[in-house]
């Protein structure tokens, strides 16, 4: 299986965490037509270092990490990077997280 073949799989195990979403990078309006999966520049690959970048929309985040942990590590068995330490990065928490899931749409950071 290529890189990008188990990044998309471990990408994907963690968008089905309800709580948690890829941290992607910010397309300007005039590059989102660009056929890329964004989501992909979410999670890198080295032998010895499996990372996903993460935000968080619910708290706490410790359930939520163990979650993501247990539908992650098992998609890397039986790969080149089953040996690798696994590194969930929490790289922002939206505003949604403070206010119990629902955004508050009178605060800029719940937007």
């Amino acid at each position: 299986m290529s890189a990008d073949e188990v990044t998309e799989k471990l990408v994907g195990a963690v968008k089905a965490i309800p709580g948690l979403r890829p941290a992607t990078p910010i397309a300007e309006e005039a590059t989102t037509w660009l056929p890329w999966d964004w989501d992909g520049f979410a999670g890198e690959l080295s032998a010895e270092l499996v990372e996903i970048r993460l935000i968080a929309t619910r708290l706490p985040l410790p359930p939520l990490l163990a979650r993501a942990t247990e539908a992650v590590r098992p998609l890397l068995a039986g790969t080149e990077w089953e040996k690798a330490t696994l590194r969930l990065v929490v790289t922002d928490i939206d505003g949604a997280a403070f206010s119990g899931g629902q955004s508050d749409p009178g605060h800029t950071i719940g937007q």
